[in-house]
């Protein structure tokens, strides 16, 4: 099915990904990457790199006038940067002039200079960096547009950044999107968006970083992506691992997730009902998560993602030991964030749009666009479904 690899440090000179399993004739332009790119960036409490990079891609295989030719895709993320760590990050032999030898509490640091046999951080560092998910955006711009397709969008918003906590049960839909992202946090609540970002502010002021939660929703998935008959054919745990590999992610669950566990049965389960107008099956509430069994039910499928507090502090207070010295120390600082909660939501939309994506080719198949929706359509009405009947739930 649906293949990507990508590669790249984050100071190195670019970031490539590598796509493979897309039909032929699907409609991408480079704008439209670069849009999503720039999602990325938003966020109050971003650093000033977000300001620096501006994510210059180039197309380099496997489209030809604007669309895709059904072969490996190969794009290339420019990296602005790279003029002033050309030295620190050249590929020629020799030794860097700063070795970092105070790994980070909380980064991969200390774990991947041990498992590698390294001395230096930044040989760990610059491919754990969240810089690699740009890349993956890249990616996830495909699997978007592709959805599209068939009537499936994938929206996120910030539920929750340090202690503030929104209480609105309002959940944004597609047409939202563009108004969530002009927020200042991507939230969708005004009165928690302010205090969001005076928490930011709040840990700006001493140097410290905030974690927070976002909820991830795909509307119009179809019933059937996934399956029962493998534990790694359930679609619940495909989308557990792609959320939680992001970086700094530490919790993810589906629908209400921990909440169900402390109810009983009898107020835990989405209850079925059937439409005669529709001809269609419904649930009235989304406590699974759109999923049962490891398949899609028809609906919404949602996700809650944890993120914790950055591990790079703007005021290193962090206690941690040199690997040459053994002395005790602080850990070293890195430009960063005070948080990029915002950001990951944009992130885990790309993650959940792969996963969907590569579950509805796996279900539908197809060579090129035209015969992928056509299976979809052929699929709905079988079910006694329309194809517009897929949209938004």
């Amino acid at each position: 099915m649906l293949r990507y690899l990508t590669a790249g440090e984050s100071h190195g000179k670019s970031l490539v990904v590598v796509i493979e399993g897309l039909p032929a004739g699907l409609a991408i332009t480079k704008e439209e990457i670069s849009g999503e790119l720039g999602r990325r960036r938003l966020g109050y409490g971003r650093g000033p790199r977000m300001r620096f990079e501006q994510d210059e891609i180039e197309l380099l295989t496997g489209i030809r006038h604007g669309r895709t030719l059904g072969s490996p895709i190969a794009i290339e993320i420019a990296n602005t940067e790279w003029p002033k760590w050309t030295e620190e990050m050249s590929p020629d032999p020799g030794r860097p002039t700063k070795i970092l030898t105070t790994p980070r509490p909380g980064h991969a640091d200390l774990a991947g200079m041990l498992k590698f046999g390294l001395d230096d951080a930044r040989d760990v560092l610059e491919r754990a960096s969240a810089r690699e998910t740009a890349a993956r955006v890249v990616a996830g711009a495909f699997a978007k547009a592709l959805l599209a397709k068939i009537g499936v969008s994938v929206v996120s918003h910030v539920t929750a950044m340090g202690s503030a906590v929104s209480k609105s049960t309002v959940r944004p839909l597609p047409e939202d999107l563009e108004e969530l992202d002009a927020t200042e946090v991507r939230c969708i609540d005004p009165v928690a968006t302010k205090a969001m970002v005076d928490e930011i502010k709040a840990a700006a002021k001493v140097g410290d970083s905030l974690g927070g939660v976002v909820e991830v929703i795909a509307y119009g998935v179809p019933v059937g992506l996934g399956s029962h008959v493998h534990w790694d054919r359930k679609i619940d745990g495909l989308l557990a691992q792609a959320l939680m590999s992001i970086q700094a992610v530490k919790g993810v669950e589906i629908g209400d997730g921990f909440e169900v566990a402390h109810r009983r049965g009898s107020e835990a389960h989405d209850e079925i009902y059937y439409e005669q107008d529709s001809d269609t099956y419904v649930r009235k509430t989304t406590r699974a998560g759109g999923v049962e069994g490891g398949i899609t039910v028809g609906g919404p499928v949602i996700a809650h993602v944890a993120m914790k507090p950055l591990s790079t502090l703007n005021r290193p207070t962090l206690h941690t030991v040199d690997v040459v010295t053994k002395e005790e120390t602080v850990s070293f600082k890195e430009r960063t964030d005070v948080t990029a909660v915002p950001a990951m939501g944009v992130i885990a939309e790309t993650m959940m749009a792969l996963v969907l994506v590569d579950e509805a080719l796996r279900k539908f198949g197809g060579d090129s666009v035209s015969e992928f929706v056509r299976n979809h359509a052929s699929f709905l009405e079988h079910l006694g479904e329309t194809p517009s009947s897929a949209g938004p739930n």
